[in-house]
């Protein structure tokens, strides 16, 4: 079940949402949906979330909380009609079976290219900066904004911590809408 309101606070945000995919591939149902908003919020965006994965609460590693999220991505509008549906659903449905949250600073991958010639590789979980700070978080659901990240950038924040890597990511400001950037690290 949908936390009450909450479709409301991302449209509020994101757009109206125009489509949902409720089942994977394969035709079958899905534990939660995943939505895409009207263009326009983001200049040159599209936008794509979960909706019901809080449904599940799930513990933190840290500090063993339990943590209500849903996920978004922010991609080119040119990747409108591409593989994000498929990859929130898959990245929701890693995080129930593994029964434990994921926190910022958590990467996802590497396994291989998200995108068709991208050099993009994994998702990083990071706070919505993109978007106003009373977005990430809605009543008692959290909001993730997953970052396709390279590989030498998920290398590094396993190497040397998400704090670092968002001291960098402030650094270099790369454009982390852009599935085609050049990794910030080689």
């Amino acid at each position: 079940m949908v936390t009450p309101g909450l479709v409301g606070h991302l449209e509020r945000f994101l757009g109206e949402i125009e489509l949902g995919w409720s089942k994977d591939a394969d035709g079958f149902n899905l534990p939660f949906q995943v939505v895409r908003f009207t263009p326009g919020v983001l200049s040159g965006c599209s936008v794509f979330s979960t909706l019901g994965l809080s449904s599940t609460p799930l513990p933190s590693r840290r500090s063993g909380k339990p943590v209500r999220h849903e996920f978004m991505m922010i991609v080119p509008e040119r990747l409108r009609e591409g593989p994000v549906p498929g990859l929130l659903q898959q990245v929701g449905l890693d995080v129930l079976a593994s029964g434990s949250a994921l926190l910022r600073g958590d990467v996802v991958g590497p396994r291989g290219p998200l995108f068709s010639m991208s050099t993009m590789e994994a998702l990083y979980a990071a706070i919505p900066v993109y978007l106003p700070d009373e977005f990430g978080q809605f009543e008692n659901v959290v909001i993730v904004w997953l970052v396709p990240v390279s590989r030498s950038e998920a290398d590094f924040v396993a190497s040397r911590g998400w704090p670092a890597f968002e001291d960098r990511l402030v650094d270099v400001d790369p454009d982390l809408t852009d599935v085609d950037r050049m990794p910030m690290l080689a």
